[in-house]
């Protein structure tokens, strides 16, 4: 076998170049990217049982490939988006591959032909606007960190950030001083975008600042834990410690799967409901494709009973068809 098959050179190349250089990735991306290789070769390594550094492209095939998914699902208990996500940063690899190295047609094109596989797409679940009160109420107002937990709760709730996003605001992000005042969110795949803050979230964002001497336009992090930017696993605190404390004013909370991301799912909601329209809330939430959007209007049960009502549907569904012919028998109880 030709040195020039050899996953070291084809990595770096793959990385260094293709990656950071032609498309310009992102440091999540690159990293998520690297962890789903590291995984697949890691995985390639004990199956074959060679070390890591003498694989080569070869020994990463189909068949072997197709293992290390099932493995994911099977012992990992992944679900079907991670280990989608996993073949989408393999195939890219591939991609990379059977461009740079023709010697690899035999290899890259049938790894390419796995295909993503299917996923239950799951109900759009969000919280009443006295759920999401209740939770940004509950953290106590005379502590430091209770008034920091209801100004990100706030924020939350108010931007529809993704928990990325909230966490990586810094003070020169925020337009506080304006009369409508506006923050600049870092959106996934260098997507960024202006969104309006409301009044009652521009006086908690104001007074947080004051509080941690923090001056508008400056490159610090708003939310802070132990003088260190907001982690995601510190957001995710904030949240689940909110809403242990918010059940107690409203017990349907115990019933629902509080995170972070709820509170974008709640505003959306919101917005489809007062009559905005999907572009204008895909703008807002950085959705790529209007089709994600969409799906809040799938989940909004009451909007498609109005619908129903407005179209004067009735709920008569009349005589169901009984097919006589065997053929047409057989195909109506499948």
């Amino acid at each position: 076998m030709s040195e020039h098959l050899l996953l070291a050179p084809l990595l770096e190349s793959y990385f260094r170049r293709r990656l950071t250089k032609q498309r310009n990735a992102t440091p999540a991306t690159v990293a998520s990217y690297r962890d789903a290789l590291r995984m697949l070769i890691l995985f390639a390594a004990a199956r074959l049982r060679k070390k890591p550094a003498a694989l080569a492209l070869e020994d990463l095939d189909r068949d072997l490939v197709l293992a290390f998914l099932d493995e994911l699902e099977e012992k990992r208990n992944n679900s079907v988006a991670t280990r989608n996500a996993r073949l989408a940063a393999i195939r890219s690899f591939f991609h990379h591959v059977a461009a740079a190295d023709p010697a690899s047609f035999g290899v890259a094109p049938r790894v390419l032909t796995i295909p993503l596989k299917r996923a239950h797409i799951e109900v759009m679940h969000h919280l009443t606007k006295a759920e999401v009160d209740a939770l940004i109420a509950a953290p106590n107002p005379r502590t430091s960190r209770g008034r920091r937990d209801r100004t990100f709760l706030l924020f939350l709730a108010r931007t529809g950030a993704r928990v990325s996003e909230a966490t990586g605001v810094n003070a020169n992000a925020l337009q506080l001083e304006r009369s409508h005042p506006q923050v600049l969110l870092r959106g996934k795949g260098r997507r960024d975008r202006v969104i309006p803050i409301p009044q009652d979230l521009a006086r908690a964002l104001t007074a947080l600042l004051a509080e941690h001497g923090i001056a508008n336009h400056e490159p610090r992090p708003i939310f802070v834990a132990r003088n260190k930017r907001l982690t995601r696993f510190g957001a995710t605190h904030i949240v689940r410690r909110a809403a242990a404390q918010a059940v107690t004013i409203r017990p349907a909370l115990a019933q629902k799967r509080i995170s972070p991301h709820i509170f974008r799912h709640s505003l959306a909601m919101k917005l489809l409901q007062s009559g905005v329209d999907l572009l204008t809330i895909q703008a807002w939430l950085g959705h790529a494709q209007v089709a994600t959007t969409h799906r809040y209007a799938a989940a909004d049960v009451e909007m498609m009973r109005k619908g129903l009502e407005k179209a004067g549907v009735a709920g008569d569904l009349g005589v169901r068809f009984r097919p006589n012919d065997a053929v047409l028998q057989l195909l109506n109880s499948i």
